[in-house]
């Protein structure tokens, strides 16, 4: 009897969150200040991350087996930014780099806050380039001005932002990202983000060291252990 409840158990939370997961889908724009169902998915996060990690859900993390130089060079790209500047990737050689690819209106938009906190920390030695998109349930309507808004007013984002873009497999996938995803490219990593908010760290001289899924916070250790290899 206490396996069924268990059972019983587990299936109640897993239905609770995709049910907050998936309930941004029905938002027609993005708008500044957070709506109120980004207000509980905001207190829902924390939550979110521990019912997500128990089950075992969208928190992959995808290691190199060996050091991997790649076979083009990530200092090649660049991106436009949310307010239309061009920005090179190069300009931020000698730091680590973490891609994530973000949205305003999911249940693991709470993790800009997480963002946001370690940019503050360490700023100094890395940088944080978000892509907002609308490749997971639309949960990304608004235009770049109104995301801009939204994520300095509510989570006082100063890293940069690119300008809303494709991320997932296909013929507009932005090149960062098709980069971040095919080994002919980086080396060894072909996963493209499976959600809002899947994370990639670049070290310090443009090898790709790391890929972790939407439900393994910025602020993890297993994910500060891997922001925080020495640089060789």
């Amino acid at each position: 009897m206490s396996f069924l409840k268990s059972i019983g158990a587990r299936a109640t939370l897993l239905l609770i969150m995709f049910v907050v997961v998936g309930c941004a889908c029905s938002s027609s724009k993005v708008q500044t200040d957070m709506s109120y169902r980004q207000k509980v998915l905001r207190s829902f996060y924390p939550s979110l991350t521990k019912i997500t990690r128990f089950f075992g859900v969208k928190t992959d993390v995808k290691l190199p087996s060996q050091k991997t130089i790649p076979p083009v060079s990530i200092y090649e790209y660049a991106f436009e930014g949310i307010g239309g500047d061009t920005l090179k990737i190069n300009h931020y050689a000698g730091k680590k780099l973490v891609i994530v690819n973000t949205a305003s209106d999911c249940g693991y938009t709470g993790q800009y806050e997480e963002l946001q906190k370690l940019y503050q920390q360490e700023k100094d030695k890395i940088v944080i380039i978000g892509f907002p998109a609308n490749d997971f349930k639309e949960q990304e309507k608004g235009s770049n001005e109104a995301i801009a808004a939204f994520c300095k007013k509510n989570y006082g984002v100063d890293f940069p932002l690119a300008s809303k873009s494709v991320v997932v497999k296909g013929s507009k996938q932005h090149p960062i990202f098709q980069w971040l995803s095919d080994p002919s490219k980086n080396g060894w990593n072909g996963r493209d983000p499976v959600w809002n908010f899947s994370k990639y760290i670049i070290d310090e001289k443009g090898n790709l060291i790391g890929y972790f899924d939407p439900g393994v916070s910025p602020l993890s250790q297993e994910f500060l252990n891997v922001l925080n290899t020495p640089q060789s």
